[in-house]
């Protein structure tokens, strides 16, 4: 009989808790076509809107003619800017501190900006109908070179805020001028430079890209006019702050608006804000009394809908003549398009960019950001990294490459010499940051020793010495990053959105039978939280992880949170989670006190129960407490066992990771080939590793588009030239590398079970690896810097401007 008893390994095992490699649940569904997506959404009588579109980069509306459009048959209404003005709703706020119009308010500002909303019985009906809304435009200048929005004579592109000198984030110095930002000591960089041995100066431009989730964004809007309440269904990356949204806007009490949220097909950050489709489909539904649903096409995702990046980084690092960094300066023009719609935390509006000091240990530096208006698409949010950390670990790690290859060092060494060092963390950087913990020099050398990094800088000595001898058109680069990425957003004292505090949030109910739902405030849009949530409650409460289901993205049942983005959910949510089971558990050590007739502090808790310290045979299972819980808990306690946490962190949480790319690139066709690619991450504690890995081929593979060709690219007259697949390079199974990954772990220090986050990290690591990589190839031609993306023609054309390609 003793035989059958299962062994420790055997008990934790069966929990599939933290570290295990559980199979994601949500796959059950997805892999059978099961999946619940906001167009799956039909109700009776709903009705289906579109948008009519400027062709326009910058122009005023002159008229707009709706009367050949109403007789479409099944066309019911068309909603413009004015009939808007009816219910104050044309224009709405930004989570930026900005205001944008909800349609074409006098004039445009970007191609494909939203001028009227056509309302019909179906999608084919609406489609009719926009085709036939006549508007006659008066064509104005456009702005698309962010270099000359604050030139003398720049056309005046937001006239709604004429006269106005500060904006949400003080003064503006230009009509076209956003915020200027600084943090650092100026004076202190400055005589760093002065003293400096050896200084770089670089203008790295990080180019304008997008997130293109696998579904665009869509919702489903549905007034009770009997009732006054508003449900929407929507593609929300955060349902609770676009509940809270829509009541500031509509004014309809917040207790009377339902958001749901279900599978949404991936976010990237490109579902975070509110766009003029809800505003409109909402609006509608209140108008007609009928459900009412928007779904926008790929041209328009793409061309209308948050972009991210277009950061122009001018940087400069100075050093001593062997290697040792000692100031950091970076201007940062940055373009935020027609209205600022960046999705940042309030008081940072240039997001986390000041991370730019990286992994090194810079004792001074100063930053400074100027934000301003041209006419293309708003956005700026966090395309898979937290706020503008992707941008600068991309600033930091080209720049070190370009310092190493002035200084003649090796760029690995370079930067093994500069890292923060164990024994300095906490470390409190020169732009603010705390970072809580890291083992940099550790990580950096598992990966150099992994890929054998010594041998590849000689096979490439051997490669170079070929081509000089003309024996091969192809040269070979080794694009080495580092990165220091900032994510868990956010500790309340220094981030919120609209003034609500970055907490997060979880709600544990156990049933009887040992079974138990949990709620989160996040809401998934691929990261596995339905699998990795019950894997953290699993370990901290042992009650097996296939026992406990995870529910996100209705707001009528889950708790107040933030939502998901910027890697926030395990260092915010996932504390959350495990705060709220450590309440269950200190409910349930009582319950098991009280039933084994001991005290409280004579059990200890062992995998999935608790037993009597020093008599092993007196044990409570975890289940037999849930079932204790509901009719015989100890007198005075009220029955159930039930935990809700708000998790406000006291820090950010600092993933980091080493990664090496091998490439080879023709110098007379321009087309480049990976040959290797090795990703270490450390993000502490590790929930689930196959999910992590997983995590990391994702955002490795957007990293892989964005640096060698992904791009949201206008021609001068404000046309997107690359507004369809057929144009914007999306990798597929035929164009990925193969991905190596590997991991150290340090955890995190003030974190309730030390984890870190990780799904934006292998975007933030990848982009310099890539470019760091050919930039590497060209480098011993002469070349210091080129600019990204790195696609084929641009190869090409660099061979061509080094005078290395074939006539």
């Amino acid at each position: 009989m003793n035989d059958m008893t299962p062994t420790r390994e055997q008990r934790s095992a069966a929990l599939e808790g933290m570290g295990c490699k559980r199979k994601r649940v949500e796959d059950i569904r997805f892999t059978q076509g099961k999946g619940n997506y906001v167009d799956d959404v039909k109700l009776p009588g709903m009705l289906h809107g579109d948008f009519v579109r400027s062709p326009h980069a910058h122009a005023r509306v002159k008229s707009i003619d709706d009367s050949e459009a109403l007789k479409v048959p099944g066309v019911l209404a068309v909603i413009t800017a004015e009939t808007l003005k009816t219910v104050n709703l044309a224009w709405m706020p930004t989570l930026a501190g900005d205001v944008q119009m909800v349609l074409a308010d006098g004039k445009v500002l970007f191609q494909n900006q939203e001028v009227a909303f056509v309302v019909a019985t179906d999608r084919y009906a609406a489609d009719d109908g926009i085709n036939k809304v006549r508007v006659e435009y008066e064509p104005l200048p456009p702005l698309i070179d962010p270099f000359k929005s604050m030139d003398a004579d720049a056309p005046v592109l937001r006239e709604d805020l004429a006269g106005k000198t500060s904006g949400a984030h003080g003064p503006r110095k230009h009509h076209n001028h956003i915020f200027e930002w600084t943090v650092g000591d100026k004076d202190l960089t400055n005589a760093a430079f002065n003293k400096a041995e050896v200084t770089i100066k670089e203008m790295i431009s990080y180019h304008r890209t997008h997130p293109s989730p696998l579904e665009t964004c869509q919702c489903v809007c549905s007034f009770d006019k009997i009732k006054g309440e508003l449900t929407i269904w929507g593609t929300f990356q955060a349902p609770h702050v676009i509940r809270t949204v829509v009541s500031l806007i509509a004014k309809l009490p917040e207790q009377k608006i339902h958001v749901i949220s279900p599978d949404i097909g991936g976010g990237f950050g490109n579902k975070v804000g509110a766009y003029p489709g809800y505003i409109c489909a909402a609006v509608a539904s209140i108008v007609t009394g009928k459900p009412v649903k928007w779904v926008e096409d790929r041209i328009e995702n793409l061309t209308a809908t948050s972009f991210a990046r277009d950061y122009h980084m001018t940087t400069e690092i100075a050093a001593t003549k062997d290697g040792k960094v000692t100031g950091l300066r970076v201007h940062v023009l940055a373009d935020h398009g027609a209205f600022d719609a960046c999705a940042d935390p309030s008081k940072w509006p240039a997001g986390f960019f000041n991370i730019v000091t990286g992994s090194y240990d810079f004792r001074t530096a100063h930053l400074a950001v100027d934000g301003v208006y041209t006419n293309k698409a708003p956005g700026g949010v966090a395309y898979r990294c937290s706020f503008r950390v992707t941008e600068a670990a991309y600033c930091i790690e080209r720049s070190m490459d370009i310092l190493a290859q002035k200084l003649g060092m090796d760029p690995a060494e370079l930067r093994l010499k500069n890292f923060i060092k164990p024994e300095q963390f906490p470390y409190h950087s020169a732009l603010g940051w705390e970072y809580d913990s890291g083992n940099y020099a550790t990580a950096m050398r598992k990966a150099m020793e992994t890929v054998k990094y010594a041998e590849l800088r000689k096979e490439q000595a051997a490669m170079r010495e070929a081509f000089k001898r003309g024996e091969t058109r192809e040269i070979m680069g080794v694009g080495v990053s580092f990165f220091t990425e900032i994510v868990g957003a956010g500790p309340s004292k220094n981030c919120d959105i609209l003034g609500i505090a970055m907490f997060d949030s979880c709600e544990i109910r156990m049933h009887p039978t040992g079974a138990g739902i949990a709620r989160m405030g996040t809401k998934s849009q691929g990261q596995g939280h339905e699998t990795t949530w019950a894997q953290i409650i699993a370990t901290e409460i042992g009650i097996p992880a296939d026992n406990i289901m995870v529910e996100e993205g209705n707001t009528d049942t889950a708790p107040y949170g933030l939502g998901t983005y910027g890697s926030r959910s395990t260092p915010v949510a996932g504390a959350a989670i495990a705060m709220a089971a450590r309440k269950i558990k200190a409910k349930a050590q009582m319950i098991a006190a009280y039933k084994l007739e001991v005290h409280e502090d004579d059990l200890e808790f062992d995998i999935d129960g608790f037993r009597v310290k020093g008599l092993p045979e007196k044990f409570m299972s975890m289940k037999d407490i849930c079932w204790a819980a509901y009719n015989s808990v100890p007198p005075g306690m009220e029955p159930g066992l039930e935990a809700v946490s708000y998790y406000d962190p006291p820090n950010m949480t600092y993933p980091f990771g080493a990664y090496i790319c091998v490439m080879t690139i023709d110098v007379d066709t321009g087309v480049y080939k990976v040959k290797r690619f090795y990703a270490l991450d450390d993000c502490g504690t590790r929930i689930n590793p196959m999910i992590i890995e997983g995590q990391v081929h994702g955002g490795l593979t957007e990293a892989f588009a964005i640096a060698m060709g992904q791009e949201i690219r206008y021609d001068p007259e404000g046309n997107v030239v690359t507004g369809s697949f057929m144009d914007f390079f999306m990798p597929t199974a035929v164009e990925t590398p193969h991905w190596e990954t590997d991991f150290t772990v340090t955890p995190s220090p003030h974190h309730p079970i030390g984890a870190k986050g990780v799904g934006e990290s292998p975007n933030v690591g990848g982009v310099p690896a890539f470019s760091n990589a050919v930039n590497d190839a060209f480098s011993f031609l002469g070349s210091t810097h080129i600019q990204m993306p790195h696609d084929y023609w641009r190869n090409w054309t660099a061979a061509k401007n080094l005078g290395v390609f074939a006539a």
